[in-house]
């Protein structure tokens, strides 16, 4: 195999395939990329035996030259050493050449290197090709439903389907939910699409795909018994899905409200930021109180002292309200929600309260209070 390449183009591909290369893994040859040069292009793949990547670099891209004195062929390659030898490279283009299926000499510039490889068939089969259910997605809503959702995945490996972000398609509706069992973020597009699922995909997954999305406008996506596959432009990636039932979160949303506080939203998260400074617990406590004249937020620490701020743009309705909650939670929340003002709902002190935006009820975040003084 042989080829020169656009330097820049190829270490994009590498950089996107290189979200499937892990730090260590128990079979050696998933610590390579598998490079291909076909007539379709130079296709790099890599996999970590749950989420699988595939790039393909085109010979043209806008009518310019991007591969040029190509010899076919196929072989793996530490992922680790050729993407840092690719970035640091200078020049425009680089020459890869492999010598006797077993060294890869690389050229560029006034830089050489030679990288032991080896056979392409040593690589475990992986199949990349859709299966199953699919439905076609902007790739902008699909980035926004996961920026508005896997925040709220948990990060623990006790109940393994919790650290996914379960999807749900009906037919006319995909909604996203995540939960960690404290506080629950949801969302919801509108699609149509003669397919229904339901599927566990890991929160991790879905936010190294929205990674890759850059220069796409659309992606498919194909669900299967055991995986789950992404398409847009060059790229495919393959996920397996997390086994287990979800737990059924519908009806633990509350529909109806006591209290209600609207507040500007950069306000809360700024204020939040600043009182949390002082929490001295991993939990970040805050404290909210609530009246139709006032409204500030409090933490009190016998070790770091005490911390006030009181919110200036409001509306509250209701008598008055005291809530204790995470503070990393609400400031999630708010951030997530992504308008300019938020609304923080609540039935009573102790019961989960919901923030969300009143001019779109496609995104929804669900809060358990804390017990605190």
């Amino acid at each position: 195999m042989r080829f020169t390449i656009d330097r820049e183009q190829f270490l994009k591909s590498l950089n996107a395939v290189g979200h499937a290369i892990a730090p260590k893994i128990a079979i050696a040859m998933l610590a390579n990329y598998r490079i291909a040069l076909t007539e379709k292009g130079l296709e790099i793949l890599g996999s970590n035996n749950e989420i699988s990547i595939r790039s393909i670099v085109p010979y043209m891209i806008g009518g310019r030259e991007i591969i040029r004195a190509g010899i076919p062929g196929a072989i793996l390659i530490n992922a680790h050493k050729l993407s840092e030898i690719v970035r640091r490279m200078e020049g425009q283009e680089l020459n890869l050449d492999v010598i006797d299926n077993s060294i890869a000499k690389i050229d560029g510039g006034n830089s050489n290197f030679r990288l032991p490889c080896a056979d392409a068939e040593e690589y475990p089969d992986i199949r990349l090709e859709p299966e199953g259910e699919g439905v076609t997605i902007k790739t902008a809503d699909f980035a926004l439903m996961v920026a508005q959702t896997a925040f709220a995945a948990s990060t623990k490996e006790q109940r393994p389907v919790l650290t996914a972000v379960n999807l749900e398609f009906d037919g006319n509706h995909l909604t996203a939910t995540a939960t960690d069992s404290a506080r629950l973020a949801r969302k919801i597009l509108n699609i149509e699409a003669d397919t229904k699922f339901r599927v566990n995909v890991p929160a991790r997954v879905l936010i190294d795909v929205v990674k890759l999305f850059e220069g796409n406008e659309s992606l498919e996506l194909f669900v299967s018994k055991e995986k789950i596959l992404f398409r847009f432009g060059g790229i495919v990636v393959s996920s397996r899905l997390i086994p287990g039932d979800y737990p059924q979160t519908k009806s633990i949303i509350p529909q109806t409200f006591n209290y209600i506080l609207d507040v500007n939203a950069r306000e809360l998260i700024a204020a939040i930021d600043r009182v949390s400074v002082l929490s001295s617990d991993k939990e970040s406590v805050v404290r909210l109180s609530m009246t139709e004249d006032h409204v500030e937020l409090n933490v009190r620490s016998d070790v770091n002292g005490s911390a006030v701020e009181v919110l200036q743009t409001f509306q509250f309705t209701g008598e008055r309200l005291d809530v204790s909650f995470n503070s990393t939670f609400v400031f999630d929340a708010a951030k997530a929600i992504g308008s300019e003002d938020v609304s923080l709902c609540f039935l009573a002190e102790m019961k989960p309260f919901v923030v969300k935006n009143k001019q779109d009820d496609s995104i929804i975040e669900l809060i358990t209070p804390m017990r605190t003084y």
